[in-house]
């Protein structure tokens, strides 16, 4: 298969080719596209070391069966025409194009069907919050239509980008050896910090992140859902975790969710509190699963349920869920391996 990775020197570029190799991706043919500032990079894939085009608007995709792209909102919108035109399918890791009607927003444990009709030759990967919560929420739906969904989110430093994470060890030298930490990255300082400010705030007073969990879960599961999101930044490297409060049609029972949980796909189950089992970041991060813990009922409400969740931002909610649905291609026959 001819593969593309556009924004290829990016965390999330270099998680696509950490993946494509891990799973055996059948790749024959392998382009790496990046922006004026990463043209001429080389990376090594496969056992060969491949160099960073600048992207442009040309017919470099023409032949090009699937493109990965991670390279901001505005250059997927510009470029998406581009990438295309001769029959390239675009699975785009922006915001840009999540919301269109004519793009379907995918997440393979979900929903797969909805990536087999794609007129404008572009799926969108949902926001990584978003992608982890929904392969939790849909044990539970199989169970009771879930009404409503209360989140409160930790987002790792990987949330945005490299330079982030970097800012954030950065920050923990500085403050080490006494000096003032530089801020850049993020509002405030996050080393030895929270900060309750993930994205830009809208009218209603939510970010846009936690505007994004609640039209983005909407859609994903085709729902009248309601979610009503929390969106935090803590001083951790990678993987981002979250606080779900979820409210059922009909009552369930802790056992049953557990049990749901178990056989859900994409799901691996760490719950045993006496212990000291449940799932943390610090040992969820470079793992494929969404990990679930805390499992309990709701004190506070007869038909709730509350649990904790903790996924790898970078490779489940980013690249490993685009490569996921490039392999749901492969086995529906969208694309030829």
């Amino acid at each position: 298969m001819r593969v593309a990775i556009v924004g290829a020197s990016g965390a999330v570029g270099q998680e696509f080719l950490r993946v494509l190799e891990e799973h055996g991706f059948p790749v024959t043919e392998l382009v790496l596209f990046g922006s004026e500032r990463s043209e001429g990079r080389s990376y090594m894939f496969g056992g060969k070391e491949y160099t960073v085009r600048r992207l442009c608007h040309n017919d470099d995709f023409k032949g090009i069966d699937v493109a990965f792209v991670s390279a901001g909102g505005s250059t997927s919108v510009e470029f998406a025409d581009t990438i295309t035109k001769h029959g390239t399918i675009m699975i785009d890791n922006s915001s840009a194009f999540r919301m269109d009607p004519a793009v379907p927003l995918v997440v393979p444990e979900v929903n797969p069907e909805d990536a087999l009709d794609t007129p404008r030759r572009i799926i969108a990967n949902p926001n990584c919050t978003t992608i982890q919560m929904v392969v939790a929420l849909k044990a539970i739906e199989g169970l009771s239509h879930i009404k409503r969904v209360h989140v409160a989110t930790y987002q790792a430093a990987s949330g945005a980008g490299a330079q982030a994470m970097a800012e954030l060890e950065n920050q923990h030298r500085q403050i080490t050896q006494g000096e003032t930490p530089t801020v850049e990255k993020f509002a405030h300082q996050l080393a030895y910090n929270l900060i309750p400010h993930v994205d830009v705030f809208t009218d209603n007073g939510y970010t846009k992140e936690e505007m994004k969990m609640y039209h983005e879960t909407r859609k994903i599961m085709h729902s009248d859902i309601e979610v009503s999101a929390t969106c935090v930044r803590v001083p951790v490297m990678r993987a981002h975790s979250e606080s779900v409060w979820v409210e059922t049609e009909k009552p369930v029972s802790v056992s049953a969710a557990r049990e749901a949980f178990a056989a859900g796909k994409g799901i691996v189950v760490v719950d045993d509190p006496g212990t000291g089992q449940y799932p943390m970041p610090l040992h969820v991060a470079g793992k494929e699963p969404v990990y679930v813990g805390r499992i309990r009922a709701d004190i506070s409400n007869p038909n709730g349920l509350t649990f904790w969740c903790v996924g790898d931002q970078i490779k489940k909610g980013a690249a490993l869920n685009a490569v996921q649905i490039a392999e749901l291609l492969i086995e529906r026959g969208v694309l030829k391996a």
